[in-house]
């Protein structure tokens, strides 16, 4: 295993193109007037400008988002000194790290100096180039002093990641762990075994919680750092202390936290079980831990463990800290990361580890519902919220401090811009996040019974976004809710089939009778169908008590729409309902109808199948602009299917005219602006591309719209029913928890 995965490590960086940055135009370059404004005679003004007034170097260069990391490669984890040159793999892996998890543009610097004074020469002559310097893999004490000097005459943030990353998340952890043990900062006694920089930063910012310096004793190699030792550096000095203890084994007896910053495998068992009660052990070091996950827990049943594996809980991770770090600080150009701005990273990453986390990462790291506490003290790291937490944190943090240069004023824009920046949602998802934000509806969940609907239901109670109402058997329901410890506190449950509900299923039954009585239906057919979550559900909308109603997750569509057009049915200006997708892309929403409900359709159908999307999209305060799909373009072909859709364009450009509609046409025509402008330049389209497309049929529809769903590259939103008199949704069959949610928005909105 380990031999094939170093033949993977080795063609991971070799194969196709070498290495894993590389850097890309953000502005036009195809032509030439492009390439005159991008280089010479365009870019005169915006030097002239900068020469001017230095700050404007932020506003006409990518220097406000482009970091260095830079590195001598003297301490490369796990690797020690082997030079500038074989450093510079990790240095391009942690620039890819910026960017993915903060969009943070980096150049990688490698520099063949180990002199300080010639090393802080450096980094100081291309400082002017970058927003910030994340400094690495740096040997102690020699960082030290390049980080204090180079912070001392550079105003831009700066950083040695080894030293502070480490010490930022343990802090995280420190706080949640010493909450679920039930010890307070100030009184417990802490063992540091490593001396190196990540050590001594981590015994500082603790320090900076509230720990007492005469609790701490680290060792380095040599033992413990004591007060009559003649050999250490000044650094070290200052963490000596005077009491009897000589040894870790000493020192551990009746401890309270283990910190470890050293070598695997040199915490004991013995020494384990010496320490106090509920014990804190963070072993970090890697790949082997100074004591492994299971030997530690197997040993002590109280003790709460965190390594720097990500195969067991709590891994202490530094990508949850310094994406996050520079993003905050730079984004109000701050002039230094000082220890406030750490502390409240910290403290916004030991908030977030307490909140329900997103289904996405419960995916990610297989498992079915985590929660806070002993295996949970710390986020992971692909929460998706971790940017819109830590990043403004800091932000504030640098404002409070007065090293901020450019104070955020609207914190909701700042949040929006960052969550956007990340491709985490879009304008679209935004909004409908607010417009359910500002009066939360009541949205019945009809298969309540299900992980996916009862987790959707958490997310949304807890955010705010739905008052949910859960049908089903009140015990399954709350069994899997006391299972996967979902926070569902004050949610109702109705279980459509008990005793306490027979009243209103007979009421209910009524209802449905006098609807369908001309339909076939009897008085026992319609009793027995309230005895099913689909009918019930549903009837709960129509009578009033809650204003939308969700189904279809474990039924065929057909099981779970009949319900809702014989209970709610349609709208009195509508002759039919349909079904519309939104393929959320990154250029903006794609509207996709009919794909669930007409399987054949006329011309009639396809106008009307057209204007309840326009008035759906609307709804998004987006203008939309449809294209009607066929394998023809305006009259190309002439046969049935083409033909209907011509008919229903003219009858749509007859009668609504300012709608912007045109077909029929083939979808490469539809989506490439240039070759409808070149070929049919009379298109209502103008030249645009369209984004709403109808399709010819169900299947063509269904089919598109399943294969965009597949690729797993595009957030598919749907189906939403249109023409419905009340909102009702039918879900997608095994919908994920991402989908439910934002099915259960558009529920909510739709309910207004």
């Amino acid at each position: 295993m380990d031999k094939l995965f170093r033949k993977d490590a080795f063609n991971y960086h070799a194969l196709e193109r070498p290495g894993k940055i590389e850097v890309v135009p953000t502005k036009p370059y195809q032509t030439q007037r492009d390439l005159s404004l991008a280089y010479t005679p365009g870019v005169a003004d915006p030097c002239l400008a900068i020469h001017d007034n230095k700050d404007d170097v932020y506003k006409y260069t990518a220097k406000a988002n482009l970091v260095a990391v830079i590195s001598n490669g003297t301490a490369v984890l796990g690797l020690g000194d082997i030079g500038p040159e074989a450093s510079k793999p990790v240095m391009e892996g942690k620039g890819l790290l910026f960017k993915i998890f903060a969009d943070i543009d980096v150049f990688d610097i490698e520099v063949d100096e180990n002199d300080i004074d010639k090393f802080i020469s450096v980094v100081k002559a291309i400082a002017p180039t970058f927003g910030g310097i994340n400094l690495e893999d740096i040997k102690a004490p020699e960082c030290f002093e390049i980080e204090n000097r180079l912070k001392e005459e550079l105003d831009i943030p700066i950083m040695h990641d080894d030293q502070h990353g480490t010490a930022i998340i343990t802090s995280a952890g420190l706080l949640n762990a010493l909450e679920i043990v039930d010890k307070k900062i100030d009184e417990v006694k802490i063992v540091v075994n490593g001396a190196g920089a990540s050590a001594v930063s981590c015994t500082r910012l603790y320090i900076a919680l509230g720990a007492k310096p005469e609790n701490i004793v680290m060792l380095d190699s040599k033992g413990v750092l004591h007060t009559s030792r003649t050999d250490m550096n000044p650094t070290k000095a200052k963490f000596a202390t005077d009491r009897d203890v000589h040894t870790l084994v000493d020192a551990v007896k009746d401890a309270d936290m283990f910190l470890g910053l050293s070598v695997g495998g040199v915490m004991k068992k013995d020494m384990l079980l010496s320490m106090a009660d509920r014990p804190i052990v963070f072993a970090l070091a890697n790949p082997t831990p100074e004591i492994s996950y299971d030997e530690a827990t197997s040993t002590r049943d109280d003790v709460l463990m965190a390594t720097g594996r990500s195969d067991f809980p709590n891994q202490i991770n530094n990508v949850l800290g310094f994406p996050f770090i520079f993003r905050g600080a730079m984004d109000v150009r701050a002039t230094e990361i000082n220890d406030e701005m750490k502390l409240a990273a910290s403290r916004a990453l030991a908030k977030l580890a307490k909140e329900p986390i997103p289904e996405e990462v419960n995916i990610a790291f297989k498992i079915q519902n985590l929660t806070f506490g002993r295996e949970y003290i710390i986020p992971k790291p692909t929460d998706p919220r971790l940017i819109e937490r830590v990043a403004p944190a800091v932000a504030m943090a640098a404002m409070k401090t007065g090293v901020a240069k450019l104070p955020i004023r609207d914190w909701d824009q700042y949040i929006e811009e960052l969550t956007s920046r990340m491709g985490l949602t879009n304008k679209l998802v935004m909004q409908m996040r607010h417009a359910c934000k500002r009066e939360p509806k009541r949205v019945v969940l009809a298969d309540a019974q299900q992980y996916e609907m009862l987790k959707a239901a958490e997310i949304v109670h807890n955010d705010r976004l739905a008052v949910p109402v859960l049908v089903g058997d009140e015990d399954v329901i709350r069994k899997l809710i006391k299972d996967h410890e979902l926070e569902l506190h004050g949610v109702e449950i109705i279980d459509n089939k008990s005793d306490a509900e027979r009243d209103r299923r007979k009421e209910f039954a009524n209802i449905l009778l006098e609807k369908q009585e001309r339909n076939g239906m009897t008085p026992i057919s319609a009793m027995d169908a309230m005895s099913h979550r689909n009918y019930f559900a549903p009837m709960l909308v129509e009578t009033g008590y809650a204003d939308a109603v969700l189904s279809g997750l474990t039924r065929n569509y057909p099981d779970s729409i009949t319900p809702f057009l014989q209970i709610i049915g349609k709208k009195e200006s509508s002759r039919i309902v349909s079904g519309m997708y939104i393929v959320n892309a990154k250029e903006g929403p794609l509207f996709l109808a009919d794909c669930t409900v007409n399987k054949r359709v006329c011309e009639n159908d396809l106008v009307d199948i057209t204007l309840l999307a326009a008035e759906e999209i609307r709804k998004f305060k987006i203008e939309p602009r449809i294209a009607m799909l066929s394998y023809s373009n305006f009259g190309s072909i002439r046969s049935n299917g083409p033909d209907c859709q011509r008919k229903a364009v003219q009858i749509l450009h007859e009668k609504y005219p300012d709608l912007i509609v045109d077909g029929e046409m083939q979808a490469s025509v539809a989506l490439d602006p240039d070759l409808m402008q070149k070929n049919y330049p009379f298109s209502k389209l103008n030249n645009k591309k369209p984004n709403t497309l109808i399709f010819p049929n169900l299947a063509a529809a269904n089919i598109s719209q399943k294969l965009l769903q597949e690729t797993g590259e595009l957030e598919v939103i749907g189906p939403i029913l249109t023409g419905m008199k009340k909102s009702a949704h039918v879900l997608r069959m095994g919908s994920s928890v991402k989908e439910i949610v934002n099915m259960i928005m558009v529920a909510g909105m739709n309910a207004e």
